[in-house]
């Protein structure tokens, strides 16, 4: 029968919150919503101005990206992680970073070899989804489990995230390449996760890409990056994924298929964020002020702040049940991000987004002093 076709995925985790946005709203101050990582901020205008340009696009775009647009995107990687990749055949736009993480396993055909995905214990939950949606096995293992010695027999897909979310922790370049040297001796394809590496507290450098530590030799390694929260773009679902050259060419030829392609004026729009490094620095300033302005005031409630070295969070524990720490901001009219949405091992942590004007964050601050 009809009725007993789909998928039969699991409700949204954010509709959860619903009770708790309600308890936050009662407060007189209004609701500051440190919950999801959406940006607040504006486009900036060197994009807006690049998207309107090419707003004439009555053919159809390229899935590989236009030839400038790869360019692009290898000078990214070459400008903030001094990497080589060939934009003629190891880079690839995405319609966002979260399409591109939830049919990875899919497109890998890993059901088809038999094999699952594997991911960090505390996680976007995106990497299981996508092997729920694969119809395949996720396996929750950290990098630091693998150094240490953990098999990777049966896996096809291994997902880092540095750095992490929700965690913020950053995995250094000697975890990095000891990972890949393992995984390529297992035959397991590597894909990082590094849309949040520009956003660096501990250093004026970016977060280490996995392609800093391939010496130029990409077989087996994916790194995947977001223009959302570097730009502002969240909106406009602009992304892509660099690395192994035969990997790139199969995904591009499937996701033709598929008409899986970004939008010519999107296109376009990535390149002028991609070459433009002002707003970039610009953008990162803006969060490091709030981060400054929430981190003690969180810490001033009872809250231990755990890595959070990197990224839009703050990444908090009180000790006890995540759902009792989010009843207790929403009675404040903050609403946070539930530990538990992130897997077992992060249940008694909130993730605190660091994307709320600098009103509400101030707001929320001064209600946690208070």
């Amino acid at each position: 029968m009809a009725a007993d076709l789909g998928l039969h995925l699991p409700d949204y985790p954010w509709d959860k919150l619903a009770e708790f946005r309600a308890r936050a709203a009662e407060h007189p101050g209004g609701v500051c919503d440190l919950s999801i990582g959406t940006p607040v901020d504006p486009t900036p205008q060197v994009i807006q101005d690049a998207l309107a340009a090419a707003g004439d696009a009555h053919g159809y775009p390229t899935t590989a990206g236009t030839d400038e647009l790869r360019a692009a995107i290898a000078g990214w990687y070459r400008t903030w992680h001094s990497v080589s990749v060939d934009p003629s055949a190891e880079v690839l736009p995405t319609i966002g970073s979260k399409e591109f993480v939830a049919w990875l396993p899919t497109l890998l055909g890993l059901r088809q070899a038999g094999l699952s995905v594997a991911c960090p214990h505390a996680a976007y939950p995106t990497y299981e989804m996508g092997a729920t949606i694969a119809g395949v096995e996720c396996v929750r293992l950290d990098a630091e489990e693998i150094v240490a010695g953990a098999s990777l027999e049966g896996i096809g897909l291994l997902w880092l995230n540095t750095p992490g979310n929700p965690t913020g922790a950053v995995l250094d370049a000697d975890t990095l390449a000891e990972v890949v040297r393992l995984a390529r001796a297992a035959g397991v394809v590597v894909a990082s996760d590094e849309c949040y590496g520009l956003l660096n507290w501990v250093s004026d450098e970016a977060a280490p890409s996995i392609l800093s530590v391939t010496e130029g030799d990409h077989a087996g390694v994916l790194s995947v990056y977001s223009m959302s929260k570097q730009s502002n773009l969240a909106g406009y679902r602009a992304a892509f994924v660099a690395g192994d050259a035969a990997l790139i060419d199969d995904l591009t030829r499937t996701r033709k298929h598929a008409g899986m392609i970004v939008p010519a004026p999107i296109q376009a729009a990535m390149i002028a964020g991609l070459t433009d490094t002002a707003h970039v620095l610009e953008q990162k300033e803006r969060y490091r002020l709030r981060r400054n302005r929430l981190r003690p005031a969180l810490e001033s409630c009872g809250f231990r702040i755990d890595h959070s070295d990197a990224g839009l969070y703050l990444w908090a524990t009180a000790g006890v049940d995540c759902w009792e720490s989010i009843g207790a901001l929403a009675d404040l009219g903050i609403i946070a991000g539930p530990g538990a949405f992130y897997g077992e091992a992060a249940a008694q942590h909130v993730r605190v987004a660091l994307t709320a004007t600098d009103e509400r964050i101030a707001a929320a601050a001064d209600r946690l002093l208070a």
